[in-house]
């Protein structure tokens, strides 16, 4: 062969190499397949670098382009990803990108999770969500507080177990009150009558609560105190607060009445009432409508004591409440009152009628669809 045709085959050989070479380069970086761009914005890349992997479902689908450093302060580091075309119908708008780490120590890549189908696909220079990287040494700073809380909890424990035994010895050795409860019989003794002592102390004050009742129970039912308790309107303070709310519900209500408190009970300082007929209207129409509650509430003026002005607002709101559920048909557990004490404005008496609330949905499938179990 000649120098000539030897030269020739040399470069012939040579260009069959590079071409070789370029395709496998290029088949890597996708040069010569249809490409687009996505870009993904994160406060930190955590070491990602330009031409990293990108990912999708663990398959190489791209590389990273190239990373933009923010403008200002406040702005985030935007990484741009070329990816193939056929990524278009996987990848929808409601995509998420992550960066994360081969291994433990490995190199970065990129990580695109499949969006729902019903999200629209993406399309050239959609910017999607991120998600913030695992930094490990975060996890390791992390770690190493963790393992700093557990050596002080031992050693709390620790102080504390000697401290136990260091009480326990004394107690043995008849120390302090308690160790001389328990090694002194004469002490214990002592004690133990002193205890004794103070339950009959205790049994002769129930007796003597019990007592006081029973005569309270009896002035009530005295002729001569017997007007007193009529004319304030109620007899037993206790049952004041018994069907009390703490404060009206905030949610719509259906219905509202209102009564002037001069116009309904029979002294402006009593909650005895005198006009029962306009209670009476009040309750042939709650006998008649839908309610998940009821809420009787009471104001009084800014005249007189504060104490005095609540107390007069939860007896006036218990009297009708007990009016109206003694002569009505009217579910006496959803009938709630509150007294609201002094107030601006007149006194007044507020009937307030709650809707029953709707189910919610999840609730009804479950009532339309029960589940049977069988035995």
């Amino acid at each position: 062969m000649s120098r000539v045709a030897r030269l020739g085959a040399f470069i012939f050989g040579a260009l069959l190499i590079l071409t070789f070479v370029v395709f496998r380069i290029g088949d890597k970086d996708f040069l010569f397949s249809a490409t687009y761009r996505l870009q993904a914005p994160f406060d930190t890349v955590a070491g990602l670098g330009n031409g990293a992997e990108v990912r999708l479902g663990g398959v190489r689908v791209g590389s990273v382009d190239f990373i933009q450093l923010p403008g200002r302060a406040g702005e985030k580091v935007l990484v741009v990803m070329k990816l193939e075309s056929s990524t278009r119908k996987l990848i929808r708008k409601d995509s998420l990108v992550s960066i994360e780490t081969e291994g433990l120590l490995g190199n970065k890549h990129v990580t695109i999770m499949a969006g729902s189908q019903n999200a629209p696909a993406v399309e050239e220079g959609d910017t999607l969500q991120s998600q913030a990287p695992v930094d490990f040494s975060d996890l390791i700073r992390k770690t190493e507080d963790i393992l700093d809380t557990t050596q002080s909890a031992i050693k709390n424990v620790n102080d504390a177990t000697a401290g136990m035994k260091s009480i326990t010895t004394k107690i043995d050795q008849g120390q302090g009150t308690a160790g001389a409860l328990i090694n002194n019989r004469e002490i214990y003794n002592e004690v133990r009558a002193t205890v004794a002592d103070t339950r009959e102390t205790v049994s002769q004050a129930k007796a003597g609560m019990t007592s006081f009742q029973e005569n309270m129970q009896a002035l009530k039912s005295n002729w001569f105190l017997r007007g007193f308790f009529k004319s304030r309107g109620y007899q037993d303070s206790a049952e004041l607060t018994k069907h009390a709310i703490p404060k009206l519900p905030e949610r719509p209500f259906s219905n509202r009445f209102e009564i002037g408190g001069n116009d309904l009970f029979d002294k402006p300082e009593t909650a005895k009432l005198k006009n029962e007929k306009l209670l009476n209207r009040i309750g042939a129409l709650l006998e008649r409508s839908a309610y998940e509650l009821i809420v009787v509430a009471a104001y009084a003026g800014l005249r007189g004591e504060t104490e005095e002005n609540l107390v007069l607002t939860q007896a006036r709101a218990m009297v009708v409440r007990e009016h109206l559920a003694e002569h009505f048909k009217i579910d006496d557990r959803r009938i709630k009152t509150i007294g609201m004490g002094e107030t601006p404005g007149a006194p007044r008496i507020e009937i307030i009628v709650y809707p029953p609330q709707p189910i919610p949905s999840e609730k009804q499938d479950s009532v339309k669809n029960p589940t049977i179990s069988s035995r």
